[in-house]
């Protein structure tokens, strides 16, 4: 697997909070939201107007679902329970399946122009390896492979002796991408998980179908915290990510939205609203 140095040469990242929903000025801040700054400043950096960023972002009670999980059989009655459990759910436009977000999750977002010459996997391989970076005083035991049973499962799940405690998908428009992975850095690992295995337990209702929908295993999945056998908070993960992408960078930069990326993301906001109507209205 390569490492950060061999995939990315920008030197120069901007950095930005959104993790707390004061640091993003919109009434509604919610993962619709999220997904549509993703692709503004995707489209930003494609344009090189921006450098390349990293951009961190925690949403509360919330299920983020996949394409495919939209098609389910009976999906409403799937969502319905999770609405019952006080959790919002919305359908994302990034690949992968269903993930729970709250609180103790932690999403990071890696925006980089120039995809065009870097392909899928090696963009994976840089967020695995920044991971394995800034957690590198802590644990050399991380490891990327599909893990059976899990939520969310791909060939860049990230475990420690066996157990998920990270997800990994992309979005590219243009010559840009959006490398998104969520840390499960706090809270009970096993109650997400179980949530997830009941949603798809109602929604598919052991109907057959053409795609193949995980069987979720609670005992598979983990938190960091339990993982490495100490208290980490999200507080912690943020600076840890700071301090990684300064040694990996020669400049941070925190600049707000320009005119053309809020003109970008309110567009691209609409969009995402118009895809989860159907999904809405079962809330």
């Amino acid at each position: 697997m390569k490492n950060w140095k061999e995939i990315i040469s920008h030197t120069t990242f901007r950095y930005l909070d959104h993790s707390n929903k004061n640091n993003f000025h919109q009434e509604a801040y919610t993962a619709l939201t999220s997904f549509a700054v993703d692709d503004a400043l995707v489209l930003s950096v494609s344009d090189k107007k921006t450098p390349p960023a990293i951009r961190l972002w925690v949403h509360p009670d919330t299920i983020v679902l996949g394409i495919p999980d939209a098609r389910l059989p009976y999906v409403e009655e799937g969502i319905k329970l999770l609405s019952e459990q006080g959790h919002h759910v919305v359908v994302r436009n990034s690949g992968g399946l269903a993930v729970a977000l709250d609180a103790g999750v932690l999403n990071i977002s890696l925006i980089l122009s120039g995809v065009k010459h870097i392909s899928i996997y090696d963009c994976y391989e840089a967020m695995v390896s920044f991971v394995q970076y800034m957690l590198r005083d802590v644990t050399d035991e991380i490891e990327a492979y599909e893990i059976i049973g899990s939520y969310c499962p791909g060939d860049y799940d990230l475990s420690i002796n066996g157990k998920k405690f990270a997800g990994i998908s992309q979005r590219r428009i243009k010559d840009g991408a959006s490398i998104q992975i969520y840390l499960d850095v706090e809270g009970n690992s096993q109650e997400r998980a179980a949530l997830l295995r009941d949603f798809y337990t109602v929604s598919k209702q052991n109907e057959e179908t053409k795609f193949d929908y995980p069987t979720v295993n609670p005992e598979v999945m983990a938190s960091l915290s339990e993982l490495l056998g100490e208290h980490i908070t999200v507080e912690d993960m943020k600076k840890r990510v700071y301090h990684a992408l300064d040694d990996f960078s020669e400049e941070i930069v925190q600049t707000n939205f320009s005119e053309d990326e809020l003109a970008a993301f309110e567009k691209r906001l609409e969009q995402m609203k118009k895809r989860n109507e159907r999904i809405a209205g079962m809330q």
